[in-house]
């Protein structure tokens, strides 16, 4: 009998992926989506036979309904925002949320949870020191409200694990791939395809959404209960990330060095172009003093404990996104 996996988040980018990688293994998937609304990105073909159902997980009869009958479930549904006015939607989403699924797995017999959280719950540190899974948290000035939303969102599920309720997380640093370039991680690609001139001495851990989903499967399967595992392909400064992008799309390289004082300078100007306009803002405190930071993220654990996982290099998933990304833009200008 094909094993039963629900997906929270599954018309998210990564949740995505993870329906893919699933259905090449075999399983029968059920996605959980807010509204039947299915991801753009993704090749149709590749979802045949995914059930799909409506469902929130601020909304609890909904997620029981959802893990009736399942075997397992993948929790990748959040919410990434550095903006000030998103905080308060921040805690809901990602820590009350997964406190819901949590209870809801536990009350429905779910026999293993994977839950999805970031490298950013592990915390940061300055000067580019490395962090791994034995990290612990220490409250500082470069925790994001995002950060502190799914550090909080782990205290939910080791406290599940402690229930009976067997339970892996993943910790994936910044994911890139081929996504919604107006959304999230991938907006990145949408500024540098658009002639962004300004680049960031910061240094970050990137990962392509393909092999989060990868790994993700394989810890579904294979890693023992009570287990953390960062998952990151390459350690590289935001400068050589941008360089890289611009190249793939035959842009011109950014050419301006944001200093902390220009991006002080620059987050303070966004807040009040965002006030008067009530539109969003492109840069906040918050994801400026992410661009400045440097930290480095160990992936030994997860390469030492299955020696047949590997990463795919980050200029290949710079060089396949833009591609993807270029023939979209392509595509749209004809469509006009």
């Amino acid at each position: 009998m094909r094993k039963k996996i629900l997906v929270t988040g599954a018309s998210g980018f990564l949740g995505s992926y993870l329906l893919v990688a699933l259905r090449q293994q075999g399983y029968h998937v059920r996605a959980m989506v807010r509204q039947q609304k299915r991801p753009t990105w993704i090749d149709p073909d590749a979802l045949n036979e995914v059930e799909w159902v409506e469902g929130d997980i601020l909304d609890i009869i909904s997620l029981e309904e959802a893990m009736e009958g399942m075997d397992a479930v993948i929790h990748s549904a959040a919410m990434v925002s550095f903006a000030p006015q998103d905080s308060k939607q921040l805690y809901q989403v990602n820590t009350e949320g997964t406190n819901n699924v949590v209870n809801a797995a536990i009350e429905k017999k779910i026999k293993r949870l994977v839950h999805i959280s970031s490298v950013a719950a592990l915390g940061r540190v300055a000067g580019g020191e490395s962090v791994d899974e034995k990290a612990k948290w220490k409250e500082g000035p470069l925790h994001t409200h995002y950060a502190r939303s799914k550090f909080q969102a782990e205290l939910h599920a080791w406290r599940g694990y402690s229930e009976g309720l067997d339970t892996v997380i993943v910790n994936p640093s910044t994911i890139l791939g081929y996504g919604n370039w107006e959304q999230s991680s991938c907006a990145i690609f949408k500024q540098l395809y658009d002639g962004f001139r300004w680049y960031t001495g910061g240094l970050n851990g990137f990962v392509d959404v393909r092999d989060v989903a990868r790994a993700t499967v394989m810890l579904l399967e294979k890693a023992s209960g009570g287990q953390r595992y960062i998952v990151n392909g390459d350690t590289w400064t935001f400068q050589q990330l941008q360089f890289s992008i611009a190249d793939g799309f035959g842009r011109k390289r950014p050419s301006m060095k944001a200093s902390g004082f220009l991006l002080g300078l620059a987050w303070r100007l966004e807040a009040i172009r965002s006030w008067l306009t009530r539109k969003r803002p492109l840069l906040t405190r918050e994801s400026a003093r992410v661009a400045m930071s440097a930290t480095r993220f160990d992936n030994r654990k997860l390469l030492n404990d299955f020696p047949e996982f590997s990463y795919t290099p980050l200029q290949q998933t710079i060089q396949d996104a833009c591609a993807r990304y270029s023939e979209q833009a392509r595509a749209a200008t004809i469509a006009r």
